[in-house]
């Protein structure tokens, strides 16, 4: 073999913490050289690490999964903290490396970073290598006729549709050349990922398991049990019907690629609508990422500038009883808590929170996008951004402004009886289906009944939704005749 082939390679982990269908992993290892896997926790200015502390938790779990899976290869991944190019150079002085390996992230940050350490590596003749594999195809493929970004979310669908199927995914190598002669690695458990005091993840396990082997097995449970059926049933939060596999691709424990191939040769079982279905919510990922690779300032201004004079009330004491599910509309007030115990929250509800935040409160769409960000074990640099500008009615494709969610009737509709509120609003437990989703609506009879005293045991409504209605709307036209 020759002598340049024998010197390690780097594999740099980041929100692709699997080794199935890895393509820098795979080019790694068909590379023939030793491999060293490295996860570095860089510093929180460079905006590529998680995006929140419940991600944070969820960054620790998996990175100890991923870890154990490489031990069953003899190997191990080496944890570093500090400036990404800095540590890479050392892992490269130490070791003899002459080539650093890594799948390519799309967020404006991660993307600074990396076009700087690949210059700064080859001006040293390092070999630096990125491959795709995070998305169904580059967000630079799909364009519209004209050779522009698509801005409208069907005629990308169409295009993604008719650009063919995507690569089978890779199967994980079932051996691997790991280096036996790695830097020293830190501690996982000197980064203090997980909190301790007070321990407000402690509810997450119950729900998650975090890593590559999890996200197989939610896969395998969601297309056996849960995809037939999932058009009709996906908007209904008290249901199982959702895939739950969101916290598993927002940090790369499984690809896009491993689920559509799961959908596939389906069609004697499980109805087309429900796979279609299905895969318009993966398309929706693409085309947030799209947006976000297209016009990088998604997650910080409004994509439709006209609404820059929106003229937003932003009350700290509305925004807080939002953020703590007090708000006297049920339904937002077991979505905002189900968030804080399970670091997630139903898609259906999330639009109706965001809707009752931007419109009955004219809180900026920003803030709540921040605290997603933060309280979100699937925080997602394109999805987060994307998706509360299209409630907003700012973004791209977005549903029009003055598309108000009713909260009371959204809970009517989509949890006719309380089952998904009662698991999340113990206040409200003994109330019956009628009263449930407007229980400032029941006579004092059937309150006292379920033990609730309003303004006591349970919020009185925050904002009267009729007249938050019409004051949005009212900003709404304001803003439009000034534009």
């Amino acid at each position: 073999m020759a002598k340049d082939a024998v010197k390690p390679v780097i594999l740099w982990f980041r929100r692709d913490l699997r080794l199935d269908d890895n393509q820098a992993l795979n080019a790694a290892h068909l590379s023939g050289r030793p491999i060293i896997p490295v996860y570095i926790n860089e510093p929180a200015a460079a905006g590529t690490g998680p995006l929140g502390a419940a991600q944070a938790w969820w960054l620790h779990h998996s990175l100890e999964a991923l870890d154990r899976s490489l031990h069953e290869r003899q190997g191990e991944l080496v944890l570093a903290s500090g400036d990404a190019l800095e540590v890479l150079r050392a892992v490269i002085k130490k070791s003899g490396a002459e080539a650093v390996f890594w799948n390519r992230r799309y967020d404006p940050s991660g993307i600074s970073v990396d076009t700087h350490i690949k210059q700064e590596l080859e001006k040293q003749a390092i070999e630096a290598r990125s491959f795709g594999g995070q998305l169904l195809h580059e967000p630079s493929r799909l364009m519209t006729g004209n050779g522009t970004p698509y801005r409208v979310y069907t005629p990308f669908w169409r295009a993604l549709e008719g650009a063919g199927e995507a690569e089978p995914p890779l199967e994980a190598p079932a051996k691997l050349r790991l280096a036996s002669q790695r830097p020293a690695s830190e501690t996982l458990k000197s980064w203090k990922l997980l909190p301790t005091k007070p321990d407000w993840a402690k509810g997450f396990a119950d729900l998650w398991t975090p890593g590559e082997q999890g996200a197989r097995e939610r896969l395998s449970a969601f297309v056996e049990d849960e995809l037939k059926g999932y058009k009709e049933n996906r908007d209904y939060p008290a249901k199982p019907a959702t895939s739950m596999l969101s916290p598993h691709l927002a940090l790369g424990e499984i690809s896009p690629a491993r689920i559509w191939d799961a959908t596939r040769g389906l069609s004697n079982r499980v109805p087309a609508a429900d796979i279609v279905h299905f895969r318009k919510e993966i398309a929706w990922r693409e085309f947030s990422y799209h947006l976000l690779f297209h016009f990088p300032r998604l997650a910080s201004e409004n994509w439709n500038d006209r609404f820059d004079g929106f003229k937003w009330r932003n009350d700290d004491g509305d925004f807080e009883a939002w953020r703590r599910g007090m708000t006297g509309y049920p339904i937002v007030d077991a979505g905002m808590r189900q968030l804080w115990r399970h670091g997630w929250m139903h898609n259906r509800v999330r639009m109706i929170v965001a809707s009752f935040l931007i419109k009955d409160l004219m809180i900026d769409w920003r803030d709540g996008e921040a605290w997603f960000r933060d309280t979100l074990v699937d925080a997602d640099p394109a999805n987060n951004a994307a998706s509360w500008q299209w409630v907003a009615g700012s973004g791209a494709d977005a549903s029009p402004f003055f598309r108000i969610f009713n909260p009371m009737l959204q809970g009517e509709t989509f949890d006719p009886d309380g089952d998904y509120v009662r698991a999340h609003v113990p206040e409200l437990q003994r109330l019956g289906a009628k009263y449930i989703h407007r229980p400032f609506e029941a006579p004092k009879s059937a309150l006292d009944e379920a033990g609730i005293i309003l303004g006591q045991t349970y919020p009185k409504p925050i904002v009267d939704h009729a007249s938050a209605r019409d004051r949005a709307l009212a900003a709404y036209k304001a803003t439009k005749d000034a534009a």
